[in-house]
């Protein structure tokens, strides 16, 4: 994306007010050690700061909205310290306010912090956010709901739900999430008969699930390099699952943790800036939002947002290179 900065939203990003949205519950070691090691690094370097913890996921969007509110009114930066959920939840408040947007990113797969080089070691991430400069960042959303990495419905909600039972259960892990997705993918699932209209052109769809990505390293790791280039030329990238049965099914999975999904044949591709998905009558659906649930109304239209999001990214010698 090449839409330019404002000196203003620059401006703040050196010198302004940090108001940091801080979700206790996620990440590693407790919010008051966070708190410590964050008040430590922005004091030393004499930048004014403000916490404003969510004392619940329920509160996360108002949250967001009074650190936007704040931000707005002393020409600050509104910055994110949490998982995906806390990501996502504060980049919908911030995305269209003008207010630049930092990242502490603590999630378990991090797709979006590591594809711009921040650290999710928090003492790290805080220095270099110290540094970094505005630079605009495209933006998906589904009914208006922001998604940073992906947004899918079908089967992918469904084995988000699983791996947050087993997390609880068994630890948040990679490992703990790659062993709850092959549990789910070897019960049977139910098909979903689409109609999807793109650019004009409209197509009858029977899928498993269907994914829209926004992050061109999750792609890539998936062995989908044609999906992450589609996304640096201001697209989104969409897969859908044709109806196969359990062993192939998770053939593909094997696939995809091998980075080798560009290869697959039971796979549609396609891209877009702006897609309708229309079921046979309008109906609420699963739609989930890197990694978070929400049930929305169909039909249910992806595309890109009209504003980039003004994201404060590392300088080069403070980026991070993907493991």
């Amino acid at each position: 994306m090449h839409q330019s900065v404002s000196s203003a939203a620059q401006q703040a990003a050196r010198s302004g007010p940090l108001f940091v949205v801080l979700n206790g519950g996620s990440g590693r070691g407790g919010a008051d050690e966070r708190v410590e090691v964050l008040s430590r690094v922005f004091e030393a370097a004499g930048r004014t700061f403000e916490f404003l913890p969510v004392s619940s996921p329920d509160h996360i969007s108002a949250v967001a909205t009074k650190a936007v509110r704040r931000a707005k009114a002393e020409k600050g930066v509104v910055v994110a310290a949490g998982g995906d959920g806390t990501l996502n939840a504060v980049a919908q408040a911030v995305l269209g306010s003008g207010c630049p947007y930092g990242v502490l990113p603590q999630g378990t797969f991090n797709y979006f912090g590591r594809a711009h080089g921040i650290s999710q070691d928090i003492e790290v991430a805080a220095e270099a956010l110290l540094r970094a400069s505005v630079e605009p960042v495209q933006v998906g959303v589904v009914n208006g709901r922001v998604f940073l990495v992906n947004g899918s419905l079908g089967l992918y909600p469904r084995l988000l739900e699983d791996r947050e039972a087993y997390k609880q259960q068994l630890g948040r892990s990679r490992w703990v999430a790659l062993f709850s997705g092959l549990k789910t993918l070897m019960h049977e699932h139910r098909r979903l008969d689409l109609l999807i209209e793109n650019g004009g052109d409209k197509q009858r769809l029977r899928t498993a699930t269907l994914f829209v990505g926004n992050n061109a390293l999750q792609f890539e790791r998936l062995g989908m390099d044609a999906a992450a280039e589609a996304l640096g030329r201001g697209e989104l990238a969409a897969v859908a699952l044709r109806p196969i049965g359990t062993l192939p099914m998770l053939g593909l999975a094997l696939r995809g943790v091998l980075g080798q999904l560009g290869e697959a044949e039971n796979l549609t591709r396609f891209t877009f800036r702006r897609l309708s998905v229309k079921t046979r009558r309008p109906r609420m659906m699963k739609v989930a939002t890197d990694g978070e649930i929400y049930r929305l109304k169909t039909p249910l239209v992806f595309e890109v947002a009209s504003d980039p999001l003004l994201l404060l990214v590392p300088c080069e010698a403070d980026r991070v290179a993907v493991a």
